[in-house]
């Protein structure tokens, strides 16, 4: 999630909407200079016991940050307290139950990507072998209650944990149990936003089952492979989906502006401190009348922290945002921007894929995101399964990453980081499948073993 670095105190207001359209606009990039922007979470856990550390015992979570200026990162602080890493890289920063997150700089080609993602994990192993800490790649603690998992001193986080409750029943399991992977991308126009923002809104259930990897919950099987997929379907309808207007006549960054302005605020954050604004109406905000802020209008910075708290399967702020995958192993941190720059940064590629997804129902896509959270792959659509698209649509993202001629060292292509992808889709099994294999067999249906299997 966003790390706030300053105060809005001193910023202009918003006095038309046409303000409101303006960060997605400026998104727009010529081709040369589209970045890849990849994000990925990670848990955190003591090697003596497992458990998660908190955020002030020793070699806890604060610590941890703080070690990383060994390599050069800075802290961020909020009312006096550590909550992210500034550097070269990006940002390093805190989910809600301590859940350690780099945010990548925006990079020219996947193979900067999966180089950046090496340093990242490199660092992050050393110093836990110093603290006594490992990292875990799944996309949810395969153990864990919510009881049993910290809290992080971030403001807008008590005011989200409080909310959540109040419209479904998943939503702090989202919070403190799960992890992801996510890239973002950018568009030369908004047409091109448009026909991105369709494409991969209507393949992101495939994402969810190629890349599924929570099968457990509190040590059992949970009856999903990608639980943490299944959870976004009861966090907030008011925030998350499939949003079928994208896929109307006449989408655009006024609609998308019009979907915003109807996602219920969280907070407004004000000399260093969030405010509580849960359920109010930025529409209000708009006009002098928000509850929390009487008489204040908003900030661009009020703007960007509102179209952080929408969390739709793709998300559009001046880029677009693929959210549809679990967190993973270390050579899926790198498949997953691979999938989609191949798709989305080749107009071959894209025109090839907006044809297998154009005539697929508001319907259809609902059912294939239930499905792709329970049987992944092997979730029927039509007269074929996920597996057979799974196929198609990664035949079409490596003729795009080829097509795109970034080259390593060694002379390869991006392509090669969809070598993993492949033999999934060739088999049909996901990552969480081969983790119930294991639980079923070789653990003794313990998910002990999990921390030695899964961990960076």
């Amino acid at each position: 999630m966003s790390t706030r670095k300053a105060s809005t105190g001193d910023e202009p207001r918003i006095t038309s909407r046409d303000e409101l359209v303006a960060p997605m606009a400026k998104g727009e990039k010529p081709p040369e200079r589209w970045r890849i922007g990849t994000e990925h979470e990670k848990l955190v856990y003591k090697l003596s016991d497992h458990r998660a550390p908190s955020y002030d015992e020793p070699c806890g979570i604060r610590d941890i940050l703080m070690a990383m200026r060994q390599f050069g990162w800075e802290p961020v602080e909020e009312a006096g307290k550590v909550i992210a890493m500034a550097g070269e890289d990006g940002t390093i920063s805190l989910e809600p139950a301590g859940q350690l997150e780099l945010s990548g700089a925006a990079l020219e080609n996947l193979h900067q990507t999966c180089n950046e993602t090496g340093r990242h994990l490199q660092q992050v192993k050393a110093i836990g072998s110093e603290c006594g800490v490992g990292f875990l790649g799944l996309g949810m603690w395969p153990d864990k209650t919510r009881t049993e998992l910290p809290v992080m001193p971030k403001g807008r986080y008590e005011i989200m944990m409080r909310h959540m409750p109040r419209v479904g029943n998943l939503g702090l399991d989202m919070m403190l149990r799960t992890c992801t992977i996510q890239v973002n991308l950018d568009y030369s126009s908004e047409s091109d936003m448009v026909k991105k923002f369709r494409t991969s809104l209507a393949l992101q259930p495939l994402a969810t089952a190629l890349f599924a990897n929570s099968p457990f919950t509190e040590g059992k099987p949970n009856g999903y492979l990608s639980f943490r997929g299944h959870i976004w379907s009861d966090t907030d309808p008011a925030r998350t989906g499939m949003l079928p207007f994208v896929f109307e006549e006449g989408f655009g960054y006024e609609r998308y502006v019009d979907y915003m302005l109807d996602v219920p605020m969280y907070f407004v954050f004000r000399d260093g401190k969030y405010i509580d604004a849960a359920g109010q109406s930025f529409r209000d905000f708009l006009k002098g009348e928000l509850p929390a802020l009487p008489g204040e209008l908003p900030t661009p910075s009020d703007w960007q922290d509102h179209l952080s708290t929408a969390f739709p399967e793709v998300r559009l702020k001046s880029f677009l945002e693929m959210r549809g995958a679990d967190g993973g192993p270390w050579n899926q941190l790198c498949a997953l921007p691979a999938f989609w720059v191949g798709l989305l940064y080749d107009q071959s590629a894209l025109d090839a894929a907006w044809d297998l997804v154009k005539d697929w129902t508001a319907d259809e896509r609902d059912a294939m995101r239930l499905g792709a959270a329970k049987t992944a792959l092997k979730t029927p659509f039509r007269n074929t399964t996920l597996q057979e698209i799974a196929k198609q649509a990664l035949a079409i993202s490596r003729a795009g990453l080829k097509a795109r001629q970034r080259l390593n060292a060694h002379g390869e292509n991006e392509a090669l980081f969809l070598d993993d992808l492949d033999e999934i889709a060739k088999t049909g099994v996901s990552p969480a499948e081969r983790l119930l294999e294991r639980y079923h067999t070789a653990w003794g249906e313990s998910v002990e073993p999990i921390f030695d299997e899964a961990a960076y």
